[in-house]
């Protein structure tokens, strides 16, 4: 699915350059349930934007699905966030004013969809929140808000699914239920990528990748991740 080589990402900030990855190699395949942790600085963050296609890099080679990411377009990146890539981030970052229903409609109503209310709702039902569809964010917990975030991420049936400290904000009980979710989410299929800092969430996945200073130093298979809930 995924193919990264010798990918560098170089910032310029007031004359001088932040190395901010350095020659990272990396494969990811389809269904795999992986967390990327180090400390602040490490690179993780601008990995995860780079893979999502939310930037690119300095220099090296991307390939995702097969297509070299250098050689496409605006048009067409923006084609595969919308309908290949979903995004989970920290702050749910749900419409206020919008029940949890329009708020997974909305990237729907962007890509042009017909049946988006239907899409929505299956999604809605999907993270747990059938009986939710009508309120708004303030109505919700914030658990609950994590969920409608995920619901609209997942809402186009992308095959990446990928979360950026999507615990991070959420006490421990709503933060093994957010991981639940995941779990459920990576057995039907989807490949889902976590960045994290807390060591318990990413001792959840199945693979663990440790950044520091813009180098990925380790990557472990992590054959018996340890889960809080019944699954």
């Amino acid at each position: 699915m995924i193919i990264l080589r010798k990918i560098n990402k170089i910032y310029g900030m007031d004359g001088s350059k932040v190395h901010a990855l350095k020659d990272v190699n990396l494969e990811v395949h389809e269904g795999e349930f992986m967390a990327v942790m180090g400390p602040s600085g490490s690179g993780k963050s601008t990995l995860m934007n780079i893979l999502g296609c939310l930037d690119r890099p300095t220099n090296g080679s991307y390939s995702l699905y097969g297509r070299e990411i250098a050689g496409l377009d605006d048009n067409e990146l923006a084609f595969l966030r919308n309908r290949k890539i979903g995004f989970v981030f920290q702050m749910f970052n749900l419409l206020k004013r919008t029940t949890a229903l329009e708020n997974v409609e909305l990237p729907l109503i962007y890509a042009g969809e017909p049946d988006r209310r239907t899409l929505a709702i299956k999604a809605l039902e999907k993270v747990g929140l059938g009986d939710r569809l009508k309120h708004k964010p303030n109505e919700l917990s914030g658990g609950e808000q994590q969920r409608v975030a995920i619901a609209r991420a997942i809402v186009h049936n992308p095959e990446l699914l990928l979360a950026d400290e999507p615990t991070g904000n959420l006490d421990t009980k709503a933060g093994y239920e957010i991981m639940s979710v995941f779990k459920i989410l990576n057995e039907g299929g989807q490949t889902v990528i976590i960045v994290t800092h807390d060591e318990e969430i990413g001792q959840m996945t199945n693979r663990i990748l440790r950044f520091r200073d813009g180098e990925l130093v380790k990557d472990d298979k992590n054959p018996n991740p340890v889960y809080p809930w019944k699954v």
